[in-house]
This record gives C-alpha cells, structure tokens and sequence, in this order.
C-alpha cells in the first residue's frame, strides 16, 4: 500500500508540474491590493509575551519569514548557535518589513536571515513590490542596526506553485541585485539545489501539500545557509 501511495503521489506532482505552466493567468500579471499586517498582531504579540518571560540573549541570529522559516527547527538544525526564530504564519514580504522594529530590532542581532516574497508571489503580487518590501525591512534594520549583516534566501521551486515559477525567478533576480548594491548583505540560492536532473523540484524535498519543505529539504538549506552564520 505505502508502494501505491508513493507512486500515485509521484504520478500527481508530475502531472502537476505538466500543467501548471498553462494555467498562469492574466490576472496573475495585474497587481493586487496590500493587506493589512495588522491580521498578525496577536502572532508578534505573542512574541513579545514569550520574550518578557524568557529573554532571548542579543548579539545572536534572528531567522523571520513566512511558514519556510516557521518550519525550520533551528534548535536541532544549529544546536551550536544564537537563533531565534521570529517567522510567522503565510505571511508576505510587506508583513515582515512592517514588523521588523518588534520581531528583530530588540535582538540587536549580528545577523538577520530573511525568506521573503513566496505568499506574495502566489497571491499576485508584483516582484517590484516584493523587492521594495525588502529594501524596506533592510533600511528599517540597517537604520537602527548598521553592523548587522541580512542574509536574504532566494524563492525555492516548488511543485504546487510551480506555475509562479517565472515570477520566483523575477523576484530572485531582483532581491540579488538589491544585494548587490548594498554592504552588509547577501543573497543566497537555493533553487539548483532544489532541483531534479529534469530540472524540476524534487518530490522528496516537499511533504504532500507540494509547497512545505520535508527534513530532506531543510537539511539541503541548512547545508547552504550554515557556512553564511559564521
């Protein structure tokens, strides 16, 4: 039965990854409204009632983001390091920015590790807009924290939004030059390294929902972002 049930699960992710290019629509290319940050006050919140019963030490690594980085268990991936993870919900790239002066600022972190843009791609929104949420939350962090260094992880292929693919990789090549351009950050690739021989993402790497990310998959991120911790 377990021989069946991975083979229909193989057989569907291919399928998908077939038609999902066709059913990019027009629709996807029009921008959409922003949505109000305020639906995760009650999360950050959360955060701060955590730190007032058991402050997390400063000078550490602070990981935010969206569900990617809610997932990664950075106690047992860098059990030798500072991290705090303040990633929340499906949160977009705008959400992050808007909270940065809560959810990383009161760490004064050396070092600030970023997974933004992947909801907001799915949902319609523009890559320009992703890249300027960016540039938002690296001002808000440099303005009060210039030494800290930000490291931004680039939008991972994944077989359920495979179809935004060509708006990932527009969102990727803008977070890298934005990077570019500025000291004290760096971008980081993850999309080779999650790719098959057919150039497609890897079934092993995502659990059945096609879009979150199975230990095999956190172990290849924490090969890559590891040595950037230093």
């Amino acid at each position: 039965m377990r021989h069946r049930g991975s083979l229909t699960r193989r057989r569907v992710i291919a399928a998908t990854l077939l038609v999902a290019p066709l059913l990019a629509s027009a629709a996807l290319l029009a921008q959409v409204p922003p949505r109000d940050p305020g639906r995760w006050e009650s999360d950050v919140a959360g955060f701060e009632a955590q730190d007032r019963r058991t402050p997390p030490p400063k000078g550490g690594i602070v990981f935010v983001g969206a569900s990617s980085i809610v997932r990664w268990n950075l106690a047992e991936f860098f059990p030798d390091l500072p991290v705090v993870n303040r990633g929340f919900g499906g949160s977009e790239m705008a959400d992050t920015a808007h909270f940065a002066a809560r959810t990383v600022l009161p760490y004064e972190p050396r070092i600030v590790v970023l997974y933004p843009g992947e909801n907001d791609i799915a949902r319609g929104v523009a890559p320009e807009t992703v890249a300027a949420g960016f540039e938002r939350l690296v001002a808000t962090v440099h303005g009060a924290l210039p030494k800290t260094r930000i490291l931004v992880i680039g939008l991972k292929p994944t077989p359920a939004r495979w179809r935004f693919n060509p708006q990932m990789l527009e969102t990727n090549r803008r977070l890298r030059e934005i990077a570019a351009r500025h000291d004290g950050l760096t971008y980081i690739s993850v999309e080779k390294a999650m790719l098959g021989p057919d150039k497609l993402p890897r079934p092993d790497l995502f659990i059945e929902d096609g879009q979150h990310m199975t230990r095999a998959g956190y172990e290849i991120w924490t090969d890559i972002v590891r040595p950037h911790l230093r």
